[in-house]
């Protein structure tokens, strides 16, 4: 394999973790941050101690917070916070190169798809996604994960996977581009309320139910969005929503556990470094739903809580005691 230059944009814990996979792929690595104290962590010691603590990474990973280094580089793994993904590429200095985007979110101000941000202000770049059951920490120790790369371009997807897949990175290749990016934008929303119900104590049998029927709400949102069932049944939708739901290791699951066990909202979202996306998509998936007629209760209840709108008590009724209906819907 030819040696070439991949930029990793976003220097949190998923970007770090993204670059550590190229690099492990024999390819120079460029990794931009906002952050100064994280790239000169990066280019001294080869750790990135503000969000992936005690991780050691592959030297090949240099940093930088100058924009225009990137242009250096063949491909971009954008990896930036979801609301901040338009402003970041209106910087792009070389707009033709593909970008693979790994954030998970819907634009709050547009209601845009990531994948429509980024085509509408990169025209001329060609775009993939990139999603799935990933938590950076293990990936960057190189423990096994699969992910879905979608690109509606099918060989195009095919020479980004060969330069980015590994025997501990499995890719599998789709070309629904919206299905893939749905899954991962809804399920951070559905993890706040899987969460809160953990912080309430009430079992797990009552998350189990939860998660059920909030694949079901993604299923109605991603068919109502042109997404392909099979998608939002695969690895960038159950079997992200999966892994979400069910630790502490997700900013998401995390928000709602500190929320069900009773702290505020409104501090919680303003004290955290790292961004729990769910609460940004919230508000607008839950008007996207709304005004399309789709059926997202726990979307709504998510939405309500975060917004101080209701209180918990009320939310987990609405989430647990809704009124008997055919499970099919």
């Amino acid at each position: 394999m030819t040696m070439a230059k991949l930029a990793v944009v976003g220097g949190g814990a998923w970007g770090t973790a993204l670059a550590q996979v190229a690099a492990s792929r024999g390819h120079d690595t460029l990794m931009w941050a906002f952050e100064e104290d994280v790239v000169a962590a990066v280019n001294r010691i080869n750790e990135n101690p503000v969000y992936l603590r005690g991780q050691k990474l592959n030297p090949a990973i240099r940093a930088t917070s100058n924009f225009s280094d990137l242009a250096a580089c063949d491909a971009w793994l954008v990896v930036t916070p979801a609301q901040h993904m338009r402003a970041v590429l209106s910087r792009a200095p070389c707009p033709k190169m593909p970008l693979i985007l790994c954030s998970k979110g819907i634009e709050e101000g547009s209601g845009q798809m990531l994948h429509q941000v980024a085509r509408e202000v990169c025209p001329t770049s060609p775009v993939a996604v990139l999603s799935g059951p990933t938590f950076a920490h293990e990936v960057a120790a190189g423990l096994p994960t699969a992910v879905t790369l979608a690109c509606e371009d099918v060989v195009l997807g095919e020479k980004l996977r060969e330069r980015l897949a590994g025997p501990a990175f499995r890719i599998y290749l789709s070309d629904d581009v919206a299905g893939a990016e749905i899954g991962g934008a809804v399920k951070n929303v559905l993890a706040i309320a899987c969460g809160v119900v953990e912080g309430r104590g009430l079992g797990q049998n009552a998350r189990a139910a939860l998660i059920a029927r909030g694949f079901a709400e993604m299923t109605r949102f991603g068919l109502a969005m042109g997404a392909r069932r099979e998608t939002l049944a695969g690895l960038s939708g159950l079997g992200d929503l999966v892994l979400t739901c069910s630790s502490d290791s997700s900013r998401n699951f995390s928000l709602g556990k500190a929320i069900g066990e009773g702290r505020d909202a409104a501090a919680l979202m303003a004290d955290r470094r790292t961004v729990a996306e769910g609460a940004h998509t919230a508000p607008v998936l839950h008007r996207i739903a709304r005004d399309k007629g789709i059926d997202m209760p726990i979307v709504a209840a998510v939405d309500a809580l975060l917004r101080g709108a209701i209180p918990i008590e009320q939310v987990l009724e609405e989430l647990m005691a809704r009124p008997p209906r055919p499970e099919a819907h």
